[in-house]
């Protein structure tokens, strides 16, 4: 919750704090002292306040203001909580709530206000101790603020995914100021664009001897105002290394920037000046996890000395920690290598028998928009799928069939590409899913329901409502009601898969299950109050193993007619043709499964290079 909103609630507590104090007090007492001093510190009527003391009215009503300002406090409330007179002395109890801002808890704690008969009227006895019991004269509040340093984004063997860079804080000593603070903080106000109240707060509520931390510029940003910071006597700059810079895959990982007026205002979160801000990725979607929370301390200051008198109260915060991913270095290198030399692809590389997210590569693609949520049109690829349907209901992969340059089922026209007019090949039903003969496939359209294929869709995690601390695709849900449709889902033409899904079914071949994607084990979900409970994932799926069984021969024979033959060890998989000169490859290697989707590429050839760079790296 933000300053401005918590303020806002306390003002509407303070007419019912006022109601309740009135109320409570009908009869002539110390209550009508009490109240009016209550009320008049909580309205910040410090006037009213101190006129109901036995002290100077400008020192108490100074007093009052100080503390305000030591304790950068957003709002006072106050509850009477037991009030007793014994001839001209009274005693009243209360309890206290201080919104220390920043997004800190509220400070809580129990005070005692004493009172007695002064001419005739009852005033507050005043002292520091009426502010807090353990106040004495000679000394002030202060908050006493460590913010932790930013966690990394961490690889799955818990090395970073990123490098530091130098983040510059603009801060002050308010010591070396003395009554110059105002001044400074205005000049750096003009500079930065952060409000000056707020700045100032800081710097008078924070011990005196302390840097304070105001404003985080990033590189670029403090080159340019350098010479402004240079020409602000009192401000000085503290260069942090924070693990900031990422490494691949960059845009899963994510980039941080330093804390600005605008986000430390959207955000509303524990950063603080000091602070770096993920802005995309993993660093976004977990900001809170990796900047943690500042400990906070309510102290008391010696004024002469500065030195800390007493700890009134500590919030240690939540601890920050890192975010561990299932990204595996050598897998993201190969992925990397094997795009570098594409026009347009993506290749989302998993563990076949966890899910597990362990490569992102692209080449003129967004890795997070396009491989993990990108809706691409499936083409043949989609097949895979739709053979766990045909074999299910008998078709047989030796069965024959018709490859011709065209041909229409249920009004819906379907054209072989390179297949020549007035040519019409037989090859059995392995062989044309193999090399993705579009009008064979379709021709199988009537030997299916359209609940068969939506079952198989659902087991291969088409259009599931799978969880990523990321936007992902998981796939269209299939709308069959006709031949027509039921022929283009086969041919995959009314289907959309992003990259990610497609390996998944890879994976679920070569596994025999169909799981969920994973790619952050650690902290369970990205919303530090939904912890420990984990998002809700669908069920793994069990592949029939018959069919596995025979999908994965098909799969093999159709890895044979690609390039995709690099690495070590079997390749298994088809290369299929989707809308605007896009190619799938989807199939696995071992124990690492993946999906390639390139444009005016040969996807298949990319899958080599991928496999060929990953084994020469084991």
């Amino acid at each position: 919750m933000t300053r401005a909103r918590r303020t806002l609630a306390a003002t509407v507590t303070l007419a019912v704090a006022s109601t309740m104090l009135t109320g409570c007090f009908e009869e002539p007492s110390p209550h009508d002292a009490l109240r009016d001093f209550l009320v008049g510190w909580q309205s910040e009527d410090y006037e009213l306040a101190a006129g109901r003391t036995d002290g100077d009215v400008a020192t108490v009503r100074k007093a009052l203001a100080d503390a305000k300002l030591e304790l950068d406090a957003a709002s006072f409330r106050f509850k009477v909580t037991g009030v007793s007179t014994t001839g001209a002395e009274s005693k009243a109890t209360f309890h206290a709530e201080v919104d220390l801002g920043e997004n800190n808890p509220l400070w809580e704690y129990d005070g005692m206000l004493p009172l007695h008969l002064v001419g005739g009227a009852w005033k507050v006895r005043w002292s520091p101790s009426v502010l807090h019991p353990q106040l004495k004269e000679g000394q002030r509040f202060a908050v006493d603020t460590e913010p932790n340093a930013r966690q990394p984004v961490v690889d799955r063997a818990r090395d970073a995914l990123q490098s530091d860079r130098d983040l510059y804080v603009a801060g002050v000593y308010p010591a070396k100021l003395g009554d110059q603070a105002e001044r400074v903080v205005a000049q750096l106000s003009e500079v930065t664009g952060y409000a000056q109240d707020r700045l100032l707060s800081r710097v008078r509520s924070s011990p005196p001897d302390k840097f304070v931390q105001l404003v985080t510029f990033g590189r670029s940003r403090y080159e340019a105002v350098k010479p402004k910071l240079d020409a602000i006597a009192g401000i000085e700059v503290d260069r942090q290394p924070q693990p900031v810079s990422p490494d691949p895959p960059r845009q899963i990982v994510g980039m941080v920037s330093a804390l600005t007026p605008e986000t430390e205002q959207k955000l509303g979160g524990p950063q603080r000046a000091g602070d770096s801000v993920g802005t995309s990725g993993l660093q976004q979607a977990y900001q809170d996890y990796l900047t943690g929370s500042t400990e906070t301390k309510v102290v008391t200051l010696d004024l002469k000395t500065g030195e800390q008198v007493a700890e009134l109260k500590r919030w240690a915060g939540r601890q920050n920690v890192p975010v561990e991913t299932t990204i595996d270095r050598a897998t993201q290198a190969a992925a990397e290598q094997a795009v570098a030399g594409t026009p347009s692809s993506a290749l989302v590389a998993v563990q076949r028998d966890t899910g597990e997210i362990l490569a992102v590569g692209t080449k003129n693609l967004h890795q997070e928009r396009d491989a993990l949520a990108g809706k691409f049109p499936a083409g043949t690829a989609f097949s895979i799928v739709a053979a766990d349907a045909l074999l299910k209901k008998g078709v047989s992969p030796k069965q024959r069939l018709a490859c011709p340059q065209e041909r229409t089922v249920g009004g819906a026209k379907f054209v072989q590409v390179g297949q020549a007019a007035g040519v019409t090949t037989s090859a059995s039903f392995q062989e044309n899913f193999a090399k993705g003969c579009v009008t064979a496939l379709a021709s199988l359209a009537r030997r299916v329901t359209a609940d068969d294929l939506i079952k198989s869709a659902q087991a291969f995690g088409v259009g599931q409502p799978w969880r990523l601390p990321l936007k992902s695709f998981s796939g269209s849900r299939l709308k069959l009601d006709s031949d027509a449709d039921k022929a283009k889902a086969i041919a995959g033409q009314n289907v959309q898969v992003s990259p990610l899904g497609m390996a998944l079914v890879a994976a679920a071949v070569a596994s025999g299950t169909w799981r969920p994607p994973v790619l952050v084990t650690n902290p369970k979900a990205p919303d530090p109050a939904a912890e420990p409970t984990p998002a809700i994932q669908p069920a793994p799926v069990p592949v029939d193993p018959e069919v596995r069984a025979t999908l994965q021969t098909m799969m093999r024979a159709g890895a044979a007619s690609t390039p995709a033959q690099g690495g070590k060890g079997r390749v298994y998989g088809i290369t299929a043709t989707a809308a605007d000169q896009q190619t799938w490859f989807v199939g696995w290697q071992g124990d690492v499964a993946i999906a390639v989707l390139a444009k005016n590429h040969d996807a298949g050839a990319v899958a080599g290079d991928f496999f060929a760079a990953l084994g020469n790296s084991s």
